[in-house]
């Protein structure tokens, strides 16, 4: 391992900002965010595979009146949002770092306002759908943390991934406000994020892709 990374690792270790395996607070934060980790009582924005963190920082910026939690299972990735987050006094910016499909265990019962989902790995082999982050066993484990009529949002570049959410959103009865556009950048929708671009998504778009977006609730029960 690099020293680059060391450094990286040891600095996650020590930054506040940063919930992780072997910090006291890893093992208690479900259903705590707003009193241990951010001291407040605002609305949770949390996005899965938040790789370096521009997304989640970006939108706290915007924001300040609501928390933003990027989660991540790589730690030196994880580190660059941390540590810009620090350096502009973004109190209201964390990080998770842990394995998505472990998600339900660091959020209780409807402690997430909002959800993006944002350029996952789109696990394109018929034997890999269940890895698929908009796939029916995510969807379930997402549907309780969220609040009354939460939106999740879904951003990708992957035409294939795109289309099978949208048939799958589609087809579901506990889905409802599903609006979609294959083309984020024309759409009446371009200016949900204030145009920030994660580092792929820049790369995507300078290679002509197209960026896919959607977004929905469930209808409540």
């Amino acid at each position: 391992m690099g020293r680059n990374k060391l450094a990286r690792f040891k600095a996650n270790e020590e930054n506040r900002n940063v919930v992780q395996e072997g910090k006291e607070i890893f093992e208690h934060i479900k259903g705590n965010w707003r009193t241990d980790q951010f001291k407040n009582e605002q609305p949770i924005v949390v996005e899965l595979a938040c790789g370096r963190g521009e997304f989640t920082v970006g939108l706290a910026r915007e924001y300040p009146e609501q928390n933003f939690i990027g989660v991540d299972i790589k730690g030196a990735r994880i580190w660059k949002g941390s540590t810009i987050a620090i350096q502009e006094g973004l109190e209201n910016v964390a990080f998770l770092r842990t394995q998505i499909e472990l998600l339900d265990r660091f959020f209780a019962e409807k402690e997430i306002s909002e959800l993006w989902i944002t350029f996952p790995d789109p696990r394109p082999r018929d034997g890999d759908e269940k890895k698929r982050l908009t796939s029916p066993r995510f969807l379930e484990m997402y549907k309780p943390m969220l609040q009354k009529d939460g939106w999740i949002h879904f951003k990708t570049d992957n035409t294939a991934l795109f289309e099978y959410t949208v048939e799958l959103l589609q087809s579901r009865d506990d889905i409802c406000d599903l609006v979609f556009t294959h083309d984020f950048y024309a759409s009446e929708f371009r200016d949900d994020h204030h145009g920030i671009k994660t580092r792929y998504e820049a790369m995507f778009s300078a290679k002509g892709e197209k960026i896919k977006y959607l977004k929905f609730r469930f209808i409540s029960s």
